[in-house]
C-alpha cells in the first residue's frame, strides 16, 4: 500500500499553531511514502515566513514534494513580485516551477499554477499552460505501468461545485482533460481551504481531483484539516483529518476505484 500525506495552505505567518504541530506529530510517526504540500506555505511571502516554513519542513520526515501557491509570491516587495515572484520560494524551500518524485510504485509531478502578476485584476487566481501539462505527462509516462501517477497543483484545475471560493484557472479545464486522458490517477490541490474528492468528467472518469483543507486560521467554514491518502491495487482512500482543537480525527473519507493498468493510454 502507498501512503501519502497531503497538506496545503499552511500560511505561516497566519498558521493555526496547534493544528500545525498536531499535523507534524502525525507525520513524525512515519509510514508515509511521500509528504506533499500543495502551495501557500506563507501568508505574505515574507522571508521570515519562508524561514518558519523551511524549519517546519525540516522538522518532519522526508521525502517531501512542495509546490508554491499564490501567497508564496511576495505581497509587499513589488519589485520581486514582478521580476522574481518565486525567488524566495526557490531559495528557501526548493524548485518552484516543477517538482518530481519517483519511488516504488509511485510517480509524482508538481506544477506551479501561481503567477506573480497577471493581465487581470485578481492575481490570486491560477494559470496553467499547455507546455506545463505536456512536460508533466512526458515525465509521468516514463513511470512503470503499475505506478500511481499523481499531479500536484495549487489551484483546483476545475471548480469545486459549491466550494467556498474559486480558482478560475486559465487553461485549467484543458489541463484537467490532458492529465485525465494521459493516465494520471490523482490531481492534488489546495487553495480553497476545503477538502473534496471528485472524478474529472474526462478520460472515462478514471482521474480524481483531490483538494486539501488549510492548517491556518483562514478557515472558510471547515476546520483546519489535511489529507491522508492510501492507495492499494484496486482502490484509493482519501481521509480528511479535521482538527478538533486538541487532536486530529477523521472528518470525511472517500473511497474511489483505482485506474486499471490496461486503462492507461499507450
Amino acid at each position: 500500500m502507498i501512503r501519502l500525506a497531503h497538506l496545503s495552505d499552511i500560511h505561516f505567518g497566519g498558521e493555526n499553531v496547534a493544528a500545525v504541530e498536531g499535523a507534524a506529530e502525525i507525520l513524525r510517526q512515519g509510514g508515509f511514502d511521500l509528504t506533499i504540500v500543495s502551495g501557500d506555505l506563507t501568508q505574505f511571502g515574507a522571508v521570515g515566513e519562508f524561514e518558519a516554513a523551511a524549519a517546519w519542513l525540516a522538522s518532519v520526515p522526508g521525502p517531501q514534494l512542495v509546490c508554491p501557491g499564490n501567497h508564496d509570491a511576495p505581497y509587499l516587495a513589488w519589485w520581486e513580485r514582478f521580476f522574481a515572484p518565486f525567488g524566495r520560494f526557490s531559495r528557501l524551500i526548493g524548485p518552484a516551477e516543477a517538482q518530481t518524485f519517483a519511488g516504488a510504485g509511485l510517480a509524482v509531478y508538481g506544477l506551479n499554477t501561481a503567477r506573480g502578476v497577471q493581465p487581470r485584476a485578481n492575481w490570486s487566481k491560477g494559470q496553467i499552460s499547455r507546455a506545463q501539462s505536456r512536460e508533466a505527462l512526458a515525465w509521468l509516462a516514463a513511470a512503470p505501468g503499475e505506478a500511481l501517477r499523481v499531479a500536484v497543483v495549487h489551484h483546483p484545475l476545475v471548480e469545486m461545485i459549491g466550494g467556498p471560493m474559486t480558482g478560475k484557472v486559465w487553461g485549467g479545464e484543458a489541463a484537467a482533460r490532458a492529465l485525465a486522458e494521459g493516465g494520471v490517477d490523482l490531481v492534488l490541490s489546495g487553495h480553497i481551504h476545503a477538502p473534496f474528492v471528485w472524478p474529472y468528467p474526462f478520460g472515462g472518469g478514471c482521474a480524481h481531483a483531490v483538494g486539501a483543507g488549510t492548517l491556518s486560521v483562514r478557515e472558510r467554514g471547515v476546520v483546519p484539516s489535511f489529507n491522508l491518502i492510501e492507495a492499494e491495487a484496486d482502490q484509493i482512500r482519501i481521509i480528511a483529518q479535521g482538527w478538533s482543537g486538541s487532536r486530529f480525527k477523521p472528518l470525511r473519507t472517500w473511497a474511489v476505484d483505482r485506474r486499471k493498468q490496461n486503462a492507461r493510454p499507450g
